[in-house]
Protein backbone atom coordinates (compact mmCIF):
# COMPACT_ATOMS: atom_id res chain seq x y z
CA UNK A 1 0.00 0.00 0.00
CA UNK A 2 1.19 3.60 -0.74
CA UNK A 3 0.15 6.19 1.83
CA UNK A 4 0.65 10.07 0.57
CA UNK A 5 0.41 12.96 3.35
CA UNK A 6 -0.53 16.43 2.56
CA UNK A 7 0.59 18.82 5.31
CA UNK A 8 1.64 22.17 6.41
CA UNK A 9 4.11 20.86 8.83
CA UNK A 10 5.71 18.24 7.59
CA UNK A 11 8.40 17.74 10.19
CA UNK A 12 6.05 16.74 12.48
CA UNK A 13 5.91 12.90 10.86
CA UNK A 14 9.38 12.36 11.08
CA UNK A 15 9.52 10.28 14.57
CA UNK A 16 6.41 8.71 14.10
CA UNK A 17 6.71 7.55 10.57
CA UNK A 18 10.32 5.58 11.10
CA UNK A 19 9.87 4.08 14.35
CA UNK A 20 8.96 0.63 15.64
CA UNK A 21 6.20 -0.96 13.41
CA UNK A 22 6.12 1.87 10.46
CA UNK A 23 9.46 1.75 10.52
CA UNK A 24 10.21 -1.69 9.81
CA UNK A 25 7.15 -2.21 7.38
CA UNK A 26 8.69 0.92 5.21
CA UNK A 27 11.59 -0.93 5.15
CA UNK A 28 10.80 -4.24 3.80
CA UNK A 29 8.62 -2.79 0.81
CA UNK A 30 4.59 -3.51 2.95
CA UNK A 31 3.94 0.53 2.67
CA UNK A 32 5.30 3.15 0.89
CA UNK A 33 4.68 6.39 3.08
CA UNK A 34 5.88 9.78 1.85
CA UNK A 35 5.14 13.59 3.27
CA UNK A 36 4.09 15.96 1.02
CA UNK A 37 4.52 19.98 1.94
CA UNK A 38 1.37 22.04 0.95
CA UNK A 39 3.27 25.30 1.09
CA UNK A 40 5.80 24.30 -1.58
CA UNK A 41 3.37 24.05 -4.25
CA UNK A 42 1.77 27.68 -3.17
CA UNK A 43 1.89 30.29 -6.24
CA UNK A 44 3.24 33.19 -4.21
CA UNK A 45 6.65 34.25 -2.98
CA UNK A 46 6.16 33.72 0.58
CA UNK A 47 4.70 29.94 0.67
CA UNK A 48 1.16 31.13 2.02
CA UNK A 49 -1.00 28.46 2.14
CA UNK A 50 -3.77 30.22 4.31
CA UNK A 51 -5.99 33.31 4.57
CA UNK A 52 -9.06 34.86 6.85
CA UNK A 53 -12.07 33.21 5.58
CA UNK A 54 -14.73 35.39 3.45
CA UNK A 55 -17.70 37.16 5.59
CA UNK A 56 -15.28 37.66 8.43
CA UNK A 57 -14.59 35.11 11.59
CA UNK A 58 -11.58 34.13 13.82
CA UNK A 59 -9.15 32.11 12.54
CA UNK A 60 -7.56 31.16 9.22
CA UNK A 61 -8.64 28.83 6.45
CA UNK A 62 -6.39 26.98 4.45
CA UNK A 63 -6.35 28.01 1.01
CA UNK A 64 -7.72 25.90 -2.26
CA UNK A 65 -4.82 26.26 -4.82
CA UNK A 66 -1.75 24.95 -3.16
CA UNK A 67 -3.87 21.78 -1.95
CA UNK A 68 -5.00 20.93 -5.42
CA UNK A 69 -1.74 21.86 -6.97
CA UNK A 70 -0.29 19.36 -4.56
CA UNK A 71 -3.02 16.84 -4.86
CA UNK A 72 -2.35 17.42 -9.17
CA UNK A 73 1.73 16.71 -8.34
CA UNK A 74 1.31 13.91 -5.68
CA UNK A 75 -1.21 11.72 -7.79
CA UNK A 76 0.12 12.82 -11.13
CA UNK A 77 -3.40 11.24 -12.89
CA UNK A 78 -3.58 7.89 -11.04
CA UNK A 79 -6.39 7.20 -9.06
CA UNK A 80 -6.31 7.09 -4.88
CA UNK A 81 -8.85 7.44 -2.28
CA UNK A 82 -8.25 10.97 -1.02
CA UNK A 83 -9.33 11.48 2.61
CA UNK A 84 -9.36 14.67 4.68
CA UNK A 85 -8.76 14.66 8.38
CA UNK A 86 -11.30 17.05 9.92
CA UNK A 87 -13.51 17.13 12.89
CA UNK A 88 -16.28 16.67 11.21
CA UNK A 89 -15.41 13.52 9.55
CA UNK A 90 -17.32 10.08 10.36
CA UNK A 91 -15.57 8.92 13.43
CA UNK A 92 -12.80 6.22 13.02
CA UNK A 93 -13.42 2.54 14.12
CA UNK A 94 -11.97 -0.54 13.29
CA UNK A 95 -14.43 -1.53 10.50
CA UNK A 96 -13.28 1.48 8.69
CA UNK A 97 -9.58 0.95 9.37
CA UNK A 98 -10.59 -2.65 7.87
CA UNK A 99 -12.04 -0.74 4.88
CA UNK A 100 -9.26 0.97 4.05
CA UNK A 101 -6.95 -1.38 4.29
CA UNK A 102 -8.29 -2.51 1.54
CA UNK A 103 -7.15 0.10 -0.50
CA UNK A 104 -3.73 -0.09 -3.27
CA UNK A 105 -3.36 4.41 -2.15
CA UNK A 106 -4.63 6.59 -0.27
CA UNK A 107 -4.03 10.29 0.18
CA UNK A 108 -4.08 12.15 3.64
CA UNK A 109 -5.06 15.23 3.64
CA UNK A 110 -4.15 17.25 6.86
CA UNK A 111 -6.57 19.65 7.86
CA UNK A 112 -5.64 22.80 9.97
CA UNK A 113 -6.66 26.05 11.22
CA UNK A 114 -10.20 26.84 10.61
CA UNK A 115 -10.44 23.86 7.93
CA UNK A 116 -10.16 24.13 4.10
CA UNK A 117 -11.65 26.13 1.32
CA UNK A 118 -15.06 24.16 0.86
CA UNK A 119 -14.10 24.35 -2.61
CA UNK A 120 -11.42 21.67 -1.82
CA UNK A 121 -14.05 19.20 -0.79
CA UNK A 122 -14.41 18.73 -5.06
CA UNK A 123 -11.48 16.36 -4.98
CA UNK A 124 -12.10 14.68 -1.80
CA UNK A 125 -13.77 10.97 -1.35
CA UNK A 126 -13.97 11.07 2.46
CA UNK A 127 -13.51 12.88 5.62
CA UNK A 128 -12.91 11.40 9.25
CA UNK A 129 -12.08 12.12 12.23
CA UNK A 130 -10.58 10.22 15.62
CA UNK A 131 -12.96 11.64 17.80
CA UNK A 132 -15.53 13.78 19.14
CA UNK A 133 -12.81 16.60 20.60
CA UNK A 134 -10.85 19.47 18.83
CA UNK A 135 -7.17 19.45 17.84
CA UNK A 136 -4.83 21.81 16.74
CA UNK A 137 -4.94 20.45 13.12
CA UNK A 138 -5.26 16.98 10.75
CA UNK A 139 -1.43 15.88 11.62
CA UNK A 140 -1.98 13.64 14.56
CA UNK A 141 -5.44 12.09 13.34
CA UNK A 142 -2.91 11.12 10.34
CA UNK A 143 -0.74 9.35 12.25
CA UNK A 144 -3.31 7.39 13.74
CA UNK A 145 -5.21 6.74 10.98
CA UNK A 146 -1.76 5.47 9.26
CA UNK A 147 -0.66 3.03 12.76
CA UNK A 148 -4.05 1.75 12.83
CA UNK A 149 -4.25 1.05 8.73
CA UNK A 150 -0.56 -0.31 8.50
CA UNK A 151 -1.14 -3.43 11.56
CA UNK A 152 -4.16 -4.78 9.54
CA UNK A 153 -1.74 -5.24 6.21
CA UNK A 154 -0.54 -8.66 5.94
CA UNK A 155 2.35 -9.33 7.43
CA UNK A 156 3.41 -5.52 8.87
CA UNK A 157 2.62 -7.63 12.44
CA UNK A 158 4.21 -10.41 11.64
CA UNK A 159 1.15 -12.60 13.21
CA UNK A 160 -1.93 -12.53 11.67
CA UNK A 161 -3.65 -13.79 14.97
CA UNK A 162 -2.62 -10.64 16.56
CA UNK A 163 -4.88 -8.18 14.59
CA UNK A 164 -7.22 -10.93 15.21
CA UNK A 165 -7.27 -10.69 18.21
CA UNK A 166 -7.21 -7.31 19.71
CA UNK A 167 -9.50 -4.99 21.04
CA UNK A 168 -12.34 -3.96 18.75
CA UNK A 169 -11.70 -6.69 15.99
CA UNK A 170 -14.71 -7.97 17.50
CA UNK A 171 -16.52 -5.50 18.79
CA UNK A 172 -15.47 -6.42 22.12
CA UNK A 173 -12.37 -5.13 24.30
CA UNK A 174 -9.06 -6.98 24.30
CA UNK A 175 -8.76 -9.65 27.60
CA UNK A 176 -6.49 -9.41 29.65
CA UNK A 177 -2.38 -10.42 29.29
CA UNK A 178 0.32 -11.57 31.58
CA UNK A 179 3.72 -12.73 30.65
CA UNK A 180 6.66 -13.99 33.31
CA UNK A 181 7.28 -13.99 36.58
CA UNK A 182 3.47 -15.73 37.22
CA UNK A 183 3.85 -14.47 40.06
CA UNK A 184 5.07 -11.05 40.81
CA UNK A 185 4.82 -9.39 44.25
CA UNK A 186 2.00 -11.23 45.55
CA UNK A 187 0.12 -11.29 41.57
CA UNK A 188 -0.75 -14.59 40.18
CA UNK A 189 -1.04 -15.02 36.93
CA UNK A 190 -4.69 -17.00 36.84
CA UNK A 191 -4.31 -20.96 36.90
CA UNK A 192 -5.91 -21.59 34.13
CA UNK A 193 -3.18 -19.74 31.50
CA UNK A 194 -0.56 -21.72 33.00
CA UNK A 195 -2.25 -25.37 32.45
CA UNK A 196 -2.23 -25.67 28.07
CA UNK A 197 -5.96 -26.14 27.55
CA UNK A 198 -6.33 -24.06 24.56
CA UNK A 199 -10.24 -24.28 24.62
CA UNK A 200 -10.71 -23.42 28.43
CA UNK A 201 -8.38 -20.34 27.79
CA UNK A 202 -10.46 -19.31 24.77
CA UNK A 203 -13.35 -19.37 26.86
CA UNK A 204 -11.97 -17.56 29.67
CA UNK A 205 -10.75 -14.94 27.38
CA UNK A 206 -13.91 -14.16 25.65
CA UNK A 207 -15.38 -14.21 29.22
CA UNK A 208 -12.73 -11.77 30.35
CA UNK A 209 -13.31 -10.18 26.92
CA UNK A 210 -17.06 -9.45 27.42
CA UNK A 211 -16.32 -8.57 30.84
CA UNK A 212 -13.85 -5.56 30.69
CA UNK A 213 -16.17 -4.42 27.83
CA UNK A 214 -19.47 -4.29 29.96
CA UNK A 215 -17.16 -2.19 32.47
CA UNK A 216 -15.09 0.01 29.93
CA UNK A 217 -17.14 -0.14 26.97
CA UNK A 218 -21.24 -0.54 27.56
CA UNK A 219 -22.25 0.71 24.42
CA UNK A 220 -20.29 -1.61 22.20
CA UNK A 221 -22.59 -4.68 23.79
CA UNK A 222 -25.86 -2.67 23.35
CA UNK A 223 -24.75 -2.56 19.66
CA UNK A 224 -24.29 -6.07 19.35
CA UNK A 225 -27.11 -6.77 21.18
CA UNK A 226 -29.59 -4.44 18.69
CA UNK A 227 -27.39 -6.16 15.96
CA UNK A 228 -29.35 -9.37 17.27
CA UNK A 229 -26.33 -11.17 18.86
CA UNK A 230 -26.88 -12.78 21.97
CA UNK A 231 -24.45 -11.58 24.79
CA UNK A 232 -24.94 -13.35 28.48
CA UNK A 233 -23.10 -11.90 31.53
CA UNK A 234 -20.21 -14.67 32.43
CA UNK A 235 -21.15 -13.92 36.40
CA UNK A 236 -22.53 -11.32 38.87
CA UNK A 237 -18.90 -9.07 38.09
CA UNK A 238 -21.45 -7.92 35.39
CA UNK A 239 -23.80 -6.36 37.69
Amino acid sequence: MRIDILTLFPEMFDGVLSASMLGRAQASGLIDIRVHNIRDYTDNKHRKADDYPFGGGAGLVMMAQPIYDCMDAVLGGEKARRILLTPRGRTLNQKIACELSGEERLVLLCGHYEGVDERVMNIIDDEISIGDYVLTGGELPAMVLVDCISRLIPGVLGSEESAADESFSEDLLEYPQYTRPANFRGMEVPEILLNGHHAKIQAWRLEQARLKTALNRPDLLRELTDQGESIEAPDDAWL
